[in-house]
C-alpha cells in the first residue's frame, strides 16, 4: 500500500486557491495496515465554530511554522499527542475554504496502525478510526449542498457509530478516497437517485 501512495501523490496535483485568507492544516492520517483506517477527531464541545464537530487534526497556521505542512504536523501532535516523527507524510490535497472564511491545505500521512492517542482536553473530546474500505461503499446518510462563489458540491455525510463526517471533513475525505483508493465519488453532480 505504502509505495502504491508514494506513487500516486507523486503524480497528483492538488488544487491551490490564490485566496488572501487566514491558512490552517490538517493531517488525514491513514493506518499503515493491511486494512487501513482514517483518523478523525471529534472536537471539544465548547463555544467555539467547530465545537463537537467532526475534523481531521490540525489548527491554525504560526509564524513559527516552517509552511503548512508544519503546521498539520504541529497540531497534530498538539490535539492527539502524534509525534511528527510518527508520520510519514505522503502529500498534499487541494485548499479548501471553510464556511469561516479560513484556508486549509490537506496533508495526508501514513500512521501507525496502532497509536495511543491522546486528546487534547481542551480542543478534542475523542479520536478514533473509520475504515477505508467502510467508506469506500460511499454509505452516506444524506448529501449536502454547499455552495461556494461559483461552486456547487454535493457532499455526503458518512454516519460512523456515533460521529458524522460531513461539511469541510467530508470534502477533504472525498478527495483523499478518491485520489488514493479510486473511490469515484463525484461531488459535483447530485446523487443519482435509489
Amino acid at each position: 500500500m505504502k509505495q502504491d501512495l508514494l506513487q500516486r501523490f507523486s503524480q497528483y496535483r492538488p488544487r491551490a486557491l490564490p485566496l488572501a485568507y487566514p491558512r490552517a492544516s490538517v493531517l488525514v492520517p491513514i493506518t499503515n495496515a493491511r486494512d487501513p483506517e482514517i483518523v478523525l477527531t471529534r472536537r471539544a464541545a465548547r463555544n467555539g465554530p467547530h465545537s463537537g464537530q467532526v475534523a481531521f487534526p490540525g489548527g491554525m497556521a504560526s509564524e513559527a511554522d516552517a509552511g503548512p505542512e508544519a503546521t498539520a504536523l504541529r497540531e497534530t501532535h498538539e490535539e492527539v499527542g502524534l509525534p511528527p516523527e510518527r508520520v510519514e507524510l505522503l502529500g498534499e490535497l487541494s485548499q479548501v475554504v471553510s464556511r469561516h472564511g479560513i484556508l486549509v491545505t490537506p496533508y495526508v500521512g501514513l500512521v501507525p496502525e496502532t497509536y495511543p492517542y491522546c486528546a487534547e482536553p481542551g480542543e478534542v473530546e475523542t479520536v478514533f478510526q473509520v475504515p477505508v474500505r467502510w467508506l469506500l461503499d460511499d454509505r452516506r446518510s444524506r448529501t449536502d449542498e454547499i455552495s461556494f462563489h461559483d461552486w456547487r458540491l454535493y457532499v455526503p455525510c458518512y454516519r460512523w457509530q456515533e460521529h458524522d463526517i460531513w461539511g469541510l471533513s467530508a470534502i477533504i475525505l472525498v478527495e483523499c478516497l478518491n485520489m488514493a483508493f479510486d473511490a469515484a465519488i463525484d461531488i459535483t453532480k447530485p446523487p443519482r437517485e435509489g
